[in-house]
């Protein structure tokens, strides 16, 4: 038997912004296909020159993507939602921090999300999730 739920998706996300994220949903989409050692390579390929992500820029990456997809705005939709909002960020020309991971405690469950300022945007990441991949934008501070 299923529980009922609502998804909440965002309101106030401007056209433009709707847009791009329904241009890098097929991407994100087909990527999430993919073994994670293949994922890891396009993502490192992907944000190379890129500036890293501002906490503001990831959440309203992360909001475009679940106010166009039901699909990444469900529970189960992670992986499609990180992928999408790491290329929107991209298309502006900064990367968050991609992640994936598990619980190392039970329920063991994988999860994967983006992160600014060493922080989880919009995401339920208990401490307990142990990082698998990370793919950062390289910092300008140290050039």
């Amino acid at each position: 038997m299923t529980t009922p739920s609502a998804l909440e998706r965002p309101t106030g996300v401007p056209f433009a912004r709707r847009l791009a994220a329904r241009l890098v949903l097929p991407p994100a989409l087909a990527l999430s296909l993919l073994p994670p050692r293949r994922i890891r390579a396009v993502l490192h390929l992907t944000c190379r020159g890129a500036t890293p992500a501002t906490a503001a820029q990831a959440k309203n990456a992360r909001d475009a993507m679940c106010a166009v997809s039901l699909r990444c705005a469900g529970p189960k939709g992670c992986l499609p939602r990180s992928l999408g909002a790491a290329l929107l960020c991209r298309l502006g020309g900064s990367w968050p921090t991609w992640c994936t991971g598990v619980r190392v405690v039970p329920p063991c469950t994988a999860h994967a999300w983006i992160e600014a300022d060493r922080r989880p945007v919009d995401e339920g990441v208990p401490d307990d999730f142990t990082r698998l991949i990370t793919v950062a934008a390289a910092s300008r501070s140290g050039r």
